[in-house]
C-alpha cells in the first residue's frame, strides 16, 4: 500500500499529513490567500520537504470547507474527498481507545461529533471559535493575529473584566463557587488594559465552548471529551479545560497531533473505507 495523504482545506489555511502503514507522517499546515492557493502550495511542499514522489502517493483525500473548491484529480492522483464531521470523528477516535466521547473540533467555529463505539454522529455545534477570537480582537485589540493575542493574554488576569459570583454575593451559591463567572465581560470598562481584554477574550471563548460541549453531553454516559483544531494549542487552552473538567466532573483530552486530526481523519476515511 502507498502513502495516503489527507488534508484539510480551510478557508486560507490547509493542514496536511501522510498515512504510511498507519504510522503518521511529518504533518504540515501552509497558509495562503485563498484555498486553492493553500492546498496546491501545501501539497507542493509536503511532497518536496519529505522527498515523496507522485508515483509514492496511492490516494489524495481533501476534507474541510476549501475542498468544494476542488473538482479534478490533484497532480492526476485518484483524488477522493471525506465528509469533515467523518474526518473530525475518526481522527480524534485514532488517538484514543475511549469508546464513549465527544470530539470538539474548534476552527472558526466549534462542531461537536458524537462516538459510540463505531458510531459517529454530527450532533451539533457552536457559532464560536477562532474566527469569533480573531474578530473581536479585530475590534478591541487592533489584530487578527491569534498568537498575538494569546502572548499578550499572558499578562492579563480575566477576573478584572469577568464578573464573578464574588462581586455580587457574599457567599457561594448551590453548585457555584465564589469564584465562578457569573457573567463574562460584564466587569470591563474602558479601563480596562488589554492584556486583560485579550485574556478575558480567550476565557470567554474557550468557556462558551468547554460549557457547550458539557450541555452537548447531558442525560448521556459521556464523561469525555478530544479537542482537535488549531485552538488546541493556545498556551491558556490545555489549563482552562483542565479546570473546566475539575467544574463538570468530566475530562478533556488534547491528543498529540490535535491541530491536524481532521486531515489525519480524511487519510483514514480511506484506508478505513
Amino acid at each position: 500500500m502507498g502513502i495516503v495523504i489527507g488534508i484539510d482545506v480551510g478557508g486560507t489555511t490547509t493542514k496536511i499529513v501522510g498515512m504510511d502503514n498507519g504510522t503518521i507522517q511529518s504533518p504540515m499546515s501552509i497558509t495562503a490567500t485563498d484555498p486553492v492557493t493553500s492546498l496546491f502550495g501545501a501539497f507542493g511542499k509536503y511532497i518536496y520537504d519529505n522527498g515523496i514522489q507522485l508515483s509514492d502517493v496511492e490516494q489524495v483525500m481533501l476534507t474541510g470547507v476549501g475542498s468544494a473548491y476542488v473538482d479534478s484529480p490533484l497532480y492526476g492522483l485518484p483524488t477522493g474527498k471525506a465528509d469533515e464531521f467523518l474526518a473530525n470523528g475518526l481522527g480524534a477516535r485514532h488517538a484514543t481507545d475511549i469508546r464513549h466521547l465527544i470530539v470538539v473540533s474548534m476552527g472558526t467555529g466549534t462542531s461537536f461529533v458524537r462516538i459510540d463505539g463505531d458510531k459517529m454522529s454530527h450532533i451539533g455545534g457552536a457559532g464560536i471559535g477562532g474566527g469569533t477570537l480573531q474578530g473581536l480582537s479585530r475590534l478591541l485589540l487592533k489584530t487578527h493575529n491569534i498568537r498575538q493575542v494569546a502572548e499578550l493574554a499572558q499578562h492579563g488576569d480575566q477576573n478584572r473584566v469577568n464578573l464573578l459570583i464574588g462581586d455580587i454575593c457574599n457567599a457561594p451559591l448551590p453548585d457555584l463557587p465564589i469564584d465562578a463567572t457569573a457573567s463574562l465581560f460584564g466587569k470591563a470598562d474602558s479601563d480596562s488594559s488589554e492584556a486583560d481584554i485579550a485574556c478575558g477574550i480567550i476565557y470567554m471563548v474557550f468557556r462558551t465552548i468547554g460549557n457547550s460541549a458539557v450541555l452537548a453531553a447531558l442525560n448521556s454516559e459521556v464523561k469525555d471529551f478530544v479537542l482537535i483544531g488549531k485552538l488546541t494549542q493556545l498556551p491558556q487552552c490545555s489549563k482552562l479545560f483542565a479546570r473546566m473538567g475539575e467544574f463538570h466532573g468530566v475530562r478533556f483530552h488534547i491528543p498529540p497531533y490535535a491541530e491536524y486530526r481532521t486531515a489525519i481523519g480524511a487519510a483514514l476515511a480511506y484506508t478505513k473505507k
